[in-house]
């Protein structure tokens, strides 16, 4: 898995370069179905939460929202750990935190996190205003302590785990083909509004999600409409030797995250991968 907080600004300038080299073969795990995916990303959240605490009695993790966070649903991950760990979204949109059709943090709720005894969580004010919802948020992420959201040398906050799903066009939290937005380096904001929709959303930078010490992106599931589901997603993602930050601003995590995905997913990505 990779030591974000180890890369050094050289390599962290790599990361984001305007065309990208493909994941190593290493870096992808395919497991059977959604099931065994869920189990897989449930089991990774629990070694790394175990990990972080027992090193300094804290974990910090970034989540999205989307389809992973059904796979947070289950009692095999239920535990103490959750007294000491802060959670930040990914992205959210700018809603009130209440709203069961757009809030990640309410949708959060009634899948898992109120089963996560002692979570914290940060929020955001529940406003319509991308710009100042990005402001405080960050604003609250840079209130917490470096024993509980450590910091690299050059400052940026370093998640214990940022677990990141993909759309179909590429985007990774509210990043987006032929935006702005995904090209915001290191020495930009942690977090951006971005009014692409209304509502308009806030998210994270590529820079901190691909800082964290461990990055996951888990894709699975097929329907009667995509038997295939987020395969050719996961080739364009993984493995196309013609895509960019600004075409598919999921290859801006190739070279640091673990990918997580069942067969369907991985269908298009060819025998080395497959095979791993």
């Amino acid at each position: 898995m990779h030591q974000g907080a180890g890369l050094s600004s050289t390599d962290k300038t790599s990361l984001f370069a305007a065309t990208v080299v493909s994941t190593p073969v290493d870096k992808v795990v395919v497991l059977p179905d959604a099931d065994a995916v869920g189990d897989k990303v449930r089991s990774i959240v629990l070694e790394a939460a175990q990990s972080a605490i027992a090193e300094r009695g804290y974990f910090a993790l970034a989540i999205p929202g989307g389809s992973i966070l059904k796979m947070l649903m289950g009692d095999d991950i239920l535990g103490d750990w959750t007294t000491k760990t802060t959670i930040a979204y990914v992205n959210h949109k700018c809603v009130d935190m209440g709203d069961g059709d757009l809030a990640t943090h309410a949708k959060a709720r009634k899948l898992f996190l109120d089963n996560w005894k002692g979570a914290n969580t940060i929020i955001m004010e529940g406003t319509d205003n991308g710009d100042q919802e990005a402001a405080s948020y960050e604003a609250k992420m840079k209130e917490l302590s470096s024993e509980v959201l450590p910091r690299d040398e050059s400052g940026l906050p370093v998640f214990d785990l940022a677990l990141i799903g993909v759309g179909d066009d590429g985007h990774i939290g509210s990043l987006y083909p032929g935006r702005q937005e995904v090209l915001v380096g290191a020495d930009g904001p942690w977090v951006l509004p971005v009014a692409m929709k209304n509502p308009p959303s806030i998210t994270l930078s590529l820079p901190v999600m691909a800082n964290s010490k461990q990055v996951v992106v888990a894709a699975c599931g097929v329907s009667e409409k995509y038997p295939q589901g987020k395969s050719e997603g996961m080739r364009r993602a993984v493995a196309a030797e013609d895509e960019s930050l600004e075409t598919f601003p999921a290859v801006g995590l190739r070279e640091v995250a673990t990918w997580v995905m069942d067969q369907a997913a991985a269908s298009k990505l060819g025998d080395a991968y497959i095979k791993n």
